[in-house]
């Protein structure tokens, strides 16, 4: 198989041509009253992606040294490139498609189909258990995941660690539930050994868990089906969910979807907690 080399030319006119292609207000920054350049400027994209004008500019001129993943990971975000053209700007930088473990972005697939979700709690996770976008019935029901730093952004090093982070879910699925997500956490570790990401996770929660490393020892196996949650929600109380999975093609995500038996109680109580949010509406 060809291995993808460093192709300065393609590079710098791709990076060109997608930052003429996006206005201030399309990234956040504010317009100058009397902006001629008719895209972002040199020194906006070094500034979003966390470079120095200067390393910016002499990607686009053809030199300089290869950048790394990171910056190419950190220049995707700030151009705002979609999954394919993240992959093409790794490609012709000398790099095969991204680590997965530098995917922070929630799949564009996976997101046209959330959007259409708004009645029904959903989000998007890494398959190491890290939420990356939640709609706002999903903030509803499990809380605001954003708000999460660190290791803390795992489920598994919250559920292992932070005790409290049980509380939502009734004490006979506990169980269930850690296994789960030690097998998910497993499955993702031993697809790719080498990524950082998974492996500090990992070393972490062994170090302080033994809850965690008891189970991890009996080598669990993820499965798709996961059991239905039975939740003891602050606002509604006693609250049953189906869990229902779509998983992205390079499956280093999935959106998660929790569903109430039709016409039931718990149906009646997701339309609570919808009218709970001040922006949502049934």
């Amino acid at each position: 198989m060809i291995q993808p080399t460093l192709n300065r030319a393609l590079l710098a006119d791709f990076l060109r041509t997608r930052r003429e292609q996006l206005q201030p207000e399309d990234v956040g920054l504010p317009r100058a009253p009397r902006r001629r350049s008719s895209g972002l400027r040199r020194e906006e994209v070094a500034e979003l992606a966390g470079l120095s004008t200067d390393y910016y500019s002499r990607m686009e001129q053809q030199r300089g040294p290869r950048p790394s993943e990171q910056l190419l990971n950190a220049l995707g975000e700030a151009l705002r490139l979609s999954d394919d053209e993240r992959n093409h700007l790794f490609r012709i930088a000398g790099y095969p498609n991204p680590p997965q473990y530098l995917h922070d972005r929630p799949a564009d697939n996976l997101v046209r189909v959330m959007r259409q979700l708004e009645h029904t709690p959903a989000q998007i996770c890494s398959h190491l258990g890290r939420t990356l976008v939640q709609n706002r019935l999903a903030v509803a029901v499990f809380g605001d995941h954003s708000r999460f730093r660190g290791f803390r952004r795992y489920w598994a090093y919250r559920w292992f660690l932070e005790l409290e982070e049980r509380e939502l879910y009734a004490v006979e699925d506990h169980a269930v539930i850690g296994r789960a997500i030690v097998a998910e956490v497993l499955a993702t570790h031993g697809a790719d050994p080498s990524a950082p990401e998974a492996g500090a996770l990992v070393n972490t929660l062994l170090s302080k868990s033994s809850e965690f490393a008891e189970v991890w020892a009996e080598h669990p196996v993820f499965a798709q089906d996961w059991p239905r949650l039975h939740l003891n929600h602050p606002d509604v109380g006693a609250l049953e969910l189906n869990s229902d999975f779509v998983v992205d093609a390079d499956r280093s995500q999935f959106l998660a979807v929790f569903t109430a038996d039709p016409d039931g109680a718990d149906e009646e109580k997701l339309r609570a907690l919808a009218k709970l949010s001040d922006d949502f509406v049934w």
